[in-house]
């Protein structure tokens, strides 16, 4: 349904959960609905715990209020104890944490009561690794792990988190004792399996894997991700152990697929759980779109930053640098801000999810004004805090390990009512209770998207989930094509674990835990063998008869030579001058566009300026400023190899590997809240360049003629083309904008014919263009669409401005893109 209807039927109030009604009092917020789905509760399936399980545990679990488990808990354990490698992929909040625990804490008791308390027992004790995307998720799923123990009276059964912040004394502690380790892919890559010896009861014992929110490893973070588990699996044979992996997923589009894909394991041996039979309530799901700005209303500040959104970019929503647009509606972030207050004010539990660091901070800060200014009668009458604002938070990455465990505790308890966060906390992490939940802006897959709806509602209660779109072209899309959404399947999760920028580093990194053989190469998948070759050819690995050996003459250490997030590097620590205080870090591939000397970064609503940004450290000094930053940047791409190509007429469609090298070169201030350009600032940083694979298009410059299209007006054509092309990307690929990049030329030096790339922005690429290239059809008939069915007159950031444009957006013409995307629709193949 859309507009009157839905408006019509919100107004029903036996039609939608409250927390709705709360946010259509006003006039305004009543015009921003613009689609309402909902999704039908389910009703539970249980089913007989099974005759293994450990009885303490049982009681355990019956104490906590799990009286019987679900079908498809009961049917993952057993497969999980009968030894089959095991993917669940179901609804968030639907326990798939029992099926986990259940066989392993069994398998650690059934083990100390068959064999004793001898040395040999004790070395060969059942372990269990469990590895999270998120730091966050493991302490949360060690908090549920040690009450479910307590409760049950288990105490000879060990559990402990281990992670980059756990002490030197705690880690020794947990190789020597804890029978189930919670930690993550980075610490397996950094610490333990190149310090293996150390771990070798662990190992020597490993009989599960478990592999939370699996869907999150994806691109070239789910390669990574690959190849750890693949030298995991490899070690862990070195010690005899043959684990069993147990992956557990949000419902994700061919989950046996990539759960095989993950391992580097056939697909038939995976054993696939796909049907939930959890209780659901019934969630309403609505479309939002922020209003239009009144006739003078001043500008508001809306960010989304260059490569990661954490930069700190900063327009005005609606009006970029540059031209104008027709009707610009209020920010993102002050409208969700907004609606979260509202929410607040209502007594509801919720969430409000953003893309952007720098966005958390901003929610959070403005709602919490919002509170102090109009707290509400249900806040006045008594909340347990002298201040309402106390009761809205941000959670974002960078923080100190002490201030995001402080954040969850409160989180748990009540303490907070409302937290403003990244998709941090989109992760499996147990919030219960929530009433609400609000999504700034399209988080760029649908798995993503559901995973964070089903956040709302929690253990079987109605809930509420409110898309605010952004001014991104491919908001707009899913706006006036809901069936994009709710019609359509989530996507399968997308990676390459032979792409050989990822593969390279890892092969050495195995090398240097134990020599590599050839039958070991089959299990690296079949890019390896060729990359051995030059991997000595480079002195990084030494040929023996017996296998590849590590060049240990080196200088660096193989897990070094990668790194696991793609942040390019160390990350970069934010100091505090005059106390020494580390505020934070900023990863090392966007750190040049966000800490230059001279830039403002936001810590907790507290504006800094960065006085020193040298040797991985930015030195800040808190400021009360009156404006925002933006970095300028320079681009260039080399075409390296073509892989691929079709010809659509006098169009050539290509895809293959590219070199891109950027710079940022400057910076604007622009004056708050007008947005204003205050001045524009130099800065001498180093060029940076990355090696991937994009897809490109080219054309002779009489086609555009032809076209109507002079010299003269093709720069801002393409331009235009460029940006709508990569924010509608995500709609046929698993990726969203900040995961590629483009360019385009009205001559390259290449090609020598205009031109336009879309790459990923990843080093070897992440399969996101090549994914484009492969529907190109259908991506760009979605981008012409987009461009075409919005309102504006010469472009705005719904369809052809981009937040992360190095060129501030300019030249930029609507008209010759729709010209452009109509040529490339017509010519394109069925």
């Amino acid at each position: 349904m859309t507009d009157p209807e839905a408006q019509s039927s919100i107004q029903a109030a036996t039609q939608v959960p409250a927390a709705l009604t709360s946010l259509l009092i006003a006039r305004r917020h009543r015009a921003g609905l613009v689609h309402v789905e909902t999704v039908p509760a389910r009703a539970a399936r249980h089913a007989a715990w099974p005759a293994w399980a450990d009885p303490d545990l049982v009681a355990g679990y019956a104490a906590r209020g799990v009286e019987g488990p679900w079908e498809h808990q009961v049917v993952a354990a057993d497969a999980a104890w009968s030894g089959r490698h095991l993917v669940l992929a179901t609804s968030t909040g639907s326990g798939k944490s029992l099926a986990a625990w259940l066989p392993a804490i069994t398998a650690v008791r059934r083990s100390a009561r068959e064999q004793g308390s001898s040395i040999a027992a004790l070395s060969r004790r059942p372990t269990t690794l469990y590895l999270s995307p998120t730091k966050a998720l493991a302490a949360d799923q060690l908090h549920g792990l040690e009450t479910l123990l307590r409760t049950a009276g288990i105490r000879d059964v060990r559990a402990a988190t281990c992670d980059g912040d756990t002490a030197l004394s705690e880690r020794d502690w947990v190789r020597d004792h804890a029978d189930l380790v919670l930690t993550n892919p980075d610490f397996l890559h950094f610490s333990l399996l190149p310090r293996h010896q150390r771990w070798q009861r662990l190992l020597r014992g490993l009989r599960y894997i478990v592999v939370d929110e699996c869907h999150a490893y994806r691109g070239v973070l789910g390669a990574h991700v690959a190849l750890v588990l693949r030298r995991l699996l490899r070690l862990a044979a070195h010690y005899g152990a043959r684990p069993t992996a147990i992956l557990a997923s949000a419902t994700t589009g061919d989950p046996a697929a990539s759960a095989a894909r993950l391992l580097g394991a056939p697909a038939e041996e995976m054993t696939a759980v796909v049907e939930d039979a959890s209780p659901a309530g019934r969630r309403t799901v609505a479309l939002w779109q922020p209003p239009e700005l009144e006739e003078g209303a001043p500008l508001e500040v809306e960010d989304e930053g260059a490569q990661d959104p954490g930069g700190s970019p900063w327009r005005a929503s609606g009006i970029p640098s540059g031209t104008p647009a027709e009707a610009p509606r209020r920010s993102t972030l002050a409208e969700t801000a907004d609606l979260l207050a509202d929410l607040v004010r209502d007594g509801r539990r919720s969430l409000a999810f953003v893309r952007s660091r720098v966005g958390a901070e901003a929610i959070a800060d403005q709602t919490r004004s919002m509170l102090r200014d109009r707290p509400g009668a249900a806040l006045e009458a008594g909340t347990g805090s002298a201040d309402p604002a106390a009761l809205v938070a941000a959670y974002r990455g960078g923080y100190l390990p002490e201030e995001r465990r402080e954040l969850e505790r409160a989180l748990r308890t009540g303490e907070l009512r409302a937290l403003a966060t990244t998709n941090a906390l989109e992760l499996g992490v147990d919030i219960s209770g929530l009433d609400a939940v609000l999504i700034a802006g399209w988080p760029g897959t649908r798995v993503s998207f559901w995973q964070q709806v089903g956040r709302s509602g929690r253990a079987g209660a109605e809930g509420l989930a409110v898309l605010v779109a952004s001014d991104n072209p491919l908001d707009t899309y899913l706006l006036h094509h809901p069936e994009a959404i709710f019609a359509a399947a989530v996507e399968a999760t997308a990676f390459d674990p032979g792409n050989p920028y990822v593969l390279a580093p890892h092969l050495c990194a195995a090398a240097a835990e134990t020599p590599l053989t050839d039958a070991d190469l089959a299990v690296f998948g079949p890019a390896a063998p060729a990359l051995m070759g030059e991997l000595v050819a480079r002195g990084m690995l030494r040929r023996r008869r017996e296998g590849w050996y590590w060049n240990y003459s080196r200088p660096e250490d193989p897990a070094t030579l990668t790194d696991l997030r793609g942040g390019g590097g160390p990350p970069v620590q934010v100091i505090e001058a005059g106390t020494g205080r580390v505020l934070g870090t900023v990863d090392a591939g966007r750190a040049d566009a966000t800490v230059h000397a001279g830039a403002i970064y936001v810590h907790q609503g507290r504006t800094h300026l960065v006085r020193e940004y040298a040797d991985d450290v930015a030195i800040v000094t808190e400021a009360d400023v009156g404006y925002r930053t933006r970095s300028r940047s320079e681009k260039h791409i080399s075409v390296l190899e073509t892989r691929a190509e079709q010809d659509w007429g006098p169009v050539r469609w290509c895809y293959g590997a590219l070199e891109v090298t950027e710079q940022v070169v400057g910076y604007d201030r622009r004056r708050l809240p007008s947005l204003e350009l205050v001045g524009s600032y130099p800065l001498d940083l180093p060029e940076h360049t990355l090696r991937t694979t994009g897809c490109w298009w080219t054309a002779p410059p009489e086609v555009f003629t032809d076209l109507g299209l002079t010299l003269a007006d093709l720069p801002g054509a393409l331009h235009a083309a460029e940006h709508a092309a990569i924010g509608l990307l995500g709609l046929v690929a698993t990726c969203d904008r900040w995961d590629i990049g483009g360019l385009s030329a009205a001559v390259h030096a290449d090609t020598y014919q205009p031109t336009v790339f879309v790459y990923d922005g990843y080093p070897g690429g992440a399969g996101f263009a090549e994914r484009g290239f492969a529907v190109a059809r259908q991506w760009l008939t979605a981008t012409r669409d987009a461009v075409a069915g919005c309102a504006c007159e010469t472009g705005c950031p719904a369809c052809i401005q981009s937040p992360k444009c190095g060129n501030n957006n300019s030249p930029l013409d609507k008209a010759g893109a729709l010209a452009v995307l109509g040529l490339l629709t017509e010519l394109a193949p069925e």
